[in-house]
């Protein structure tokens, strides 16, 4: 290529300066365009007065809409994470209140004293039942024949004793008038003293069959209702083992008085201050919680359960009725009084 087109081909230098109009419009532009956005973004008390009209029309608009919907259409109340609180009944200025169980104060399973057979049981689950009422018969008929039996052998040993004593009485005239002997007349002496011990031990096993016999009328120890009927006619029952566990057939009847009722509580160890003997409560049942009822504490447990946490406490419920069912779930109010 020669000298000369290469020349034509150079740009020339003052081609290449680029000129600073445009720039000036470039940054011109970009300011006009940053002012504009601060002029609407600025905060201004017209807007205020703007946002606060606006939500006065939503709250009338909203008033409108509650007003114009029926009376009888209320909103659900949010459920209360603890029920006992919120449950009706609950005495005002209490304490503490907890939840227990209610419980007969006494329960108590009749079982027989000795192996034997259910001939006749008189009762069903339910029943009432009053103090001495017969309620099982066992079978007897073993213990009537060693009844007559035992009787006969008394009979007998009772007229070996009365002969004894008539030739005791023979001899000890005779022995006066020197006829009989005094030797003879301690031997009819002794003779008397062995029948009579005779007598006596036929006597004391004649009552032990005795006692055997009545034990096979079973009758109920007190005033209530039968909670549990546990066998049937003609089931064997054996006597319940002391400290073992009860089987099928080592108890007839579970009896309690309705009229004796408790409220059973584990209370919390962080509770057991609020607590004491005799304090004054109220009891209500969670299936009628409209309900409510005094009572006291009248147990509190010696010892606690290192498991749980807790310190068993049993409140007794005063003039209990058909509304309290045992193992049914109540709220008991803690009310506060001075401590005895």
């Amino acid at each position: 290529m020669t000298p000369d087109k290469l020349q034509s081909l150079r740009i020339p230098a003052e081609s290449k300066v680029r000129s600073q109009k445009s720039v000036w419009l470039i940054f011109l532009l970009i300011a006009l365009a940053t002012g504009v956005t601060l002029f609407f973004a600025w905060p201004r008390e017209a807007d205020k007065v703007r946002l606060s009209g606006k939500k006065r029309s939503e709250t009338a608009a909203t008033k409108t809409e509650t007003a114009r919907k029926p009376a009888t259409v209320a909103e659900p109340a949010s459920s209360s994470p603890n029920p006992a609180q919120a449950s009706p009944g609950k005495t005002e200025g209490s304490l503490l209140t907890v939840s227990g169980y209610i419980i007969t104060r006494e329960r108590i399973e009749l079982s027989p004293r000795f192996m034997g057979t259910v001939t006749w049981i008189g009762v069903k689950k339910g029943d009432s039942v009053t103090n001495g009422q017969v309620v099982v018969l066992l079978d007897d008929s073993e213990y009537r024949a060693r009844q007559h039996e035992t009787a006969g052998r008394l009979a007998a040993a009772q007229a070996t004793l009365e002969k004894a004593k008539l030739q005791y009485e023979r001899v000890k005239t005779l022995a006066t008038i020197s006829i009989e002997s005094k030797q003879n007349e301690d031997d009819m002496r002794l003779n008397v003293a062995a029948a009579a011990s005779s007598v006596k031990e036929i006597e004391g096993s004649l009552q032990w069959i005795n006692t055997y016999v009545d034990w096979c009328t079973i009758r109920s120890p007190i005033n209530g209702v039968v909670l549990e009927k546990l066998v049937d006619p003609n089931e064997l029952v054996t006597p319940q083992s002391f400290g073992g566990t009860r089987g099928p057939s080592t108890a007839l009847i579970a009896v309690a008085d309705l009229k004796d009722l408790q409220v059973e509580i584990d209370l919390n160890e962080a509770d057991v201050a609020k607590v004491y003997l005799s304090q004054k409560c109220k009891v209500s049942p969670e299936a009628y919680p409209d309900r409510v009822y005094d009572g006291y504490v009248a147990e509190k447990a010696p010892e606690a359960s290192r498991q749980k946490g807790t310190l068993q406490i049993k409140v007794q419920i005063k003039n209990p009725d058909d509304f309290l069912t045992p193992e049914l779930s109540a709220k008991v109010d803690f009310l506060p009084g001075e401590k005895k």
